[in-house]
């Protein structure tokens, strides 16, 4: 069963890069504040970069004026992350997050089996609002759909 609506964010451990190659805990990075969270299937695939990513890269700011954090999250390592943010011209504050063992995409019940593809236990298309922690908007997208998971969707559902 996937997360629902009032739960808090599990604790998993995933990876980023700033100076180096950082460990995070989704406890310090989602505890006291607004985020959103979105995941993508797969880093450098057809829907996430032309479509999923520049939605929230080019609405980043409209996120930022209500005081809401951006994350992005793929079961990818933190090298493929950094290198998909940069060919996207992701802005300094986008947040790109490796889940690089699927740890909290299994966590939060909704990871897929994408082996059919080469590819692997992978994310489900999702975006989720959260504060202090606690989802409260959670869109999962169908399989092969990308609708509800936009930035467009998530900034009209928070009004």
């Amino acid at each position: 069963m996937s997360i629902q609506i009032g739960e808090r964010i599990p604790e998993v451990i995933l990876k980023r890069i700033r100076e180096g190659v950082e460990t995070v805990d989704t406890t310090a990075l989602f505890d006291g504040r607004k985020a959103v969270l979105f995941a993508v299937p797969g880093a450098f695939t057809p829907t996430c970069s032309e479509k999923h990513l520049p939605g929230f890269v080019q609405h980043f700011d409209d996120f930022r004026k209500r005081g809401i954090e951006v994350f992005c999250v793929s079961v990818n390592d933190p090298f493929v992350m950094q290198a998909w943010g940069k060919s996207q011209h992701v802005p300094d504050g986008l947040q790109m997050l490796a889940d690089g063992n699927a740890d909290l995409v299994k966590a939060l019940g909704l990871d897929m089996d994408a082996s059919g593809y080469g590819m692997g236990i992978r994310a489900r298309r999702f975006a989720l609002y959260a504060e202090d922690g606690v989802v409260r908007q959670l869109f999962v997208e169908a399989p092969g759909e990308y609708k509800v998971s936009s930035a467009e969707h998530m900034l009209e559902a928070l009004g």
